[in-house]
């Protein structure tokens, strides 16, 4: 077995599941050893029988819902590899374009951050390796999800203070100068909408927020006014179509601050910025 032939293999067994045929060469990268080039460059090499008794064993795991990710151990976020499990929700793409959207509009001074639900760590490390001069804390509710975001800072060199809680309680009293949160947004009637990778194996309390997906919102937009300083940046990820509701509640909240719905990549609302006056 070439490799070329274990990747036309897993290619055509997942396409005939409907799965992510990308799925296939990222597994081999993974059992291999090899980064795409590298895998690219190799493609007539013969693959060892074990690493292909392997490796078709993982590929035929797809098919039961299991998530690449889990099988790797492993997602890119940001041009860094973050630690996954069971645990903690998987890092988007779309969550890439919020921390985008906070280092263009953050101002060029030492800053406190706060990542509210840091799940893998994923926002929070990257803003503190992007923005070394800031002190990053971050909160979780699961003291398991916690565990993965610190393996994952004592990886990449990360110097982000952890701690755990409800929401604001592990901070209280304090203030920042930027807060970030990609909380849970589904409605939990949605429930059985969703793909089965997400819905079997991703952690839901980081998926689902009540019937409309807001009660994450609601109480952020209560208590968030207490936590930030003057001119503070506010930075949260929601659910396609849920903007209206979510600028309506942080616009009363902040009602002399600016509130802006930001559009992913695809053109899609999927942020809301919230800067200028916060204290009034």
């Amino acid at each position: 077995m070439k490799i070329y032939e274990a990747l036309r293999w897993a290619s055509s067994f997942l396409l005939e599941r409907n799965l992510e045929e990308p799925a296939g060469e990222w597994l081999l990268r993974h059992h291999t050893g090899k980064d795409r080039s590298n895998l690219l460059a190799s493609m007539h090499d013969v693959l060892e029988e074990p690493i292909w008794i392997a490796f078709r064993s993982d590929v035929q795991l797809l098919a039961t819902g299991v998530p690449v990710q889990h099988i790797i151990g492993t997602e890119e976020f940001y041009g860094r590899t973050f630690q996954v499990n069971k645990d903690v929700l998987i890092p988007r793409p779309e969550t890439e374009e919020l921390v985008e959207l906070l280092l263009t509009k953050m101002p060029q001074a030492p800053l406190s951050i706060l990542d509210i639900g840091t799940g893998s760590g994923a926002i929070a490390i990257s803003l503190k390796l992007e923005r070394p001069d800031c002190e990053v804390t971050a909160l979780d509710l699961s003291e398991d999800a916690l565990s993965v975001a610190k393996q994952n800072a004592l990886k990449l060199g990360a110097d982000v203070s952890f701690k755990q809680g409800d929401l604001f309680a592990p901070v209280s009293g304090e203030t920042f100068d930027v807060i970030v949160s990609n909380p849970p947004y589904i409605p939990e009637t949605d429930v059985n909408t969703l793909a089965t990778q997400v819905r079997d194996y991703e952690p839901h309390s980081a998926l689902f927020a009540g019937k409309d997906g807001l009660v994450i919102y609601r109480r952020l937009a209560e208590a968030m006014p207490r936590f930030v300083k003057e001119n503070a940046l506010i930075g949260l990820e929601f659910g396609v179509g849920q903007g209206i509701e979510i600028k309506t509640l942080f616009s009363r909240a902040f009602p002399f601050a600016t509130v802006d719905i930001c559009y992913d990549i695809n053109g899609k609302d999927r942020m809301l910025a919230i800067y200028g006056d916060l204290r009034s």
